[in-house]
């Protein structure tokens, strides 16, 4: 975040988590790219250790009860680790929203309170193999059976699949009535017999434990529903700010991280006698770069008040869908600057910047491809639009011939 923004509770905040980040040991993050550690739940024990995880939660269950302001300046500066890494103390934040906002006393005090302890751990379940972005086509079926539901069905892309303790699984219970009110989301605990069918080898993002889940008639207490039956719906609307806010600002640390390595080896590497960072070819990166990353920490900051200050529920909807579709194709473009900035060497694993290309490139599909952000963003922005009146200028009628109305012709 720019630092003009910050007050002093928040730069200490900054240097709390630039700790945490400081003290994850490098063989672990080679560990995790070379697929030899498939889950690093030590990474969230420190992170709880430092009561470091779910910042805005309620300090009743172990979190700090802060602001989403807070909240993204420790996604970017965790976002100058692996996107994996990111992703995993992101879970905590996406399933703690459900907890917080729509879960009971019991269910907040039997998960929530221990994942913010790092004594349970969590992940989402919300893909599936015929589904992708259309969610609400899930086929995932929980069926009432006395003071139970029976799930069967599978989930694909689930990272964390390979070490979290339960999921917050998203399931048909009305397959017939209409798709919002169709679905419910559980809590089911991998020990009630929950398959991780496969561990999926990845461009990118390695050592999360990205797989497939499979549910043959897993028996899952009715206290386990989160909110009321038909509520998936609601919630997963809900669940899609911390989704996009994650993504969004642990993409700014991607993105700060990749130019300031290009910058500093522009500032050594001389070619034809000079620095290249005196060559406008290079320097004008840069700058695009700089430029890029400020408009799209502007962008997370302002969403982030929107959503603490409880303002519009539809434009916050359209600013956290902006906020990630912008933030990550920023990062994505810097990433890709900051290696033809360091040309070949960029290529190689002797610099980090390749293993953030295959990171970033993840983050433009993740919770919701950049086209679906986009058909969010135009859909709520044509909704304002229509539903206003006259309140300002009317600029339309501000030509020559604006009286010429014979001439506008819409069909």
């Amino acid at each position: 975040m720019i630092e003009a923004m910050l007050n002093e509770s928040q730069k200490s905040l900054r240097s709390e988590v630039r700790e945490l980040v400081k003290a994850v040991p490098r063989q672990l993050l080679l560990d995790m790219d070379a697929d030899k550690v498939r889950y690093p739940r030590q990474f969230l024990e420190e992170a709880a250790e430092r009561k470091l995880l779910g910042l805005r939660f309620s300090p009743e269950y172990g979190g700090r009860g802060l602001g989403w302001q807070d909240e993204i300046i420790a996604l970017e500066e965790g976002g100058t680790l692996p996107l994996s890494l990111g992703c995993l103390y992101s879970l905590v934040i996406i399933c703690g929203e459900a907890f917080q906002v729509f879960g009971s006393e019991e269910q907040r005090r039997k998960y929530l309170q221990p994942t913010l302890q790092a004594k349970l751990c969590c992940a989402e379940a919300l893909t599936e193999p015929r589904g992708g972005s259309d969610f609400f086509g899930a086929t995932t079926l929980a069926t009432k059976n006395g003071s139970h539901y029976l799930l069967r069905g599978q989930k694909r892309f689930v990272v964390g699949a390979e070490g979290a303790d339960y999921f917050l699984v998203y399931a048909k219970t009305n397959p017939e009535g209409p798709a919002r009110e169709s679905l419910s989301l559980f809590v089911v605990e991998k020990d009630m017999g929950v398959e991780v069918k496969h561990v999926y080898g990845l461009m990118g993002t390695r050592g999360g434990g990205a797989g497939r889940i499979l549910f043959r008639d897993v028996r899952v207490p009715e206290e386990n529903i989160i909110g009321r039956e038909g509520q998936g719906g609601e919630i997963f609307y809900r669940m899609m700010i911390p989704e996009r806010m994650t993504s969004a600002a642990g993409s700014l640390g991607i993105a700060r991280s990749a130019l300031e390595i290009a910058a500093r080896y522009s500032d050594k590497r001389k070619a034809f006698g000079s620095r290249i960072r005196d060559f406008q070819a290079v320097s004008f990166k840069v700058a695009d770069s700089i430029t890029k990353i400020d408009a799209a920490s502007s962008l997370v900051y302002a969403t982030a008040v929107t959503i603490d200050q409880g303002l519009d529920r539809r434009l916050a909807r359209r600013m956290v869908s902006e906020a990630k579709k912008f933030s990550t194709e920023v990062a994505w473009e810097v990433v890709n600057d900051a290696m033809q900035i360091m040309g070949g060497i960029g290529y190689t694993n002797v610099y980090p910047i390749e293993r953030m290309l295959r990171d970033t490139r993840l983050a433009m599909i993740w919770t919701g491809t950049n086209e679906v952000m986009n058909l969010i963003i135009q859909h709520e922005y044509y909704r304002d639009l229509l539903a206003r009146g006259d309140e300002g200028r009317d600029v339309e009628a501000d030509a020559l011939e604006a009286g010429e109305v014979e001439e506008k012709v819409y069909e």
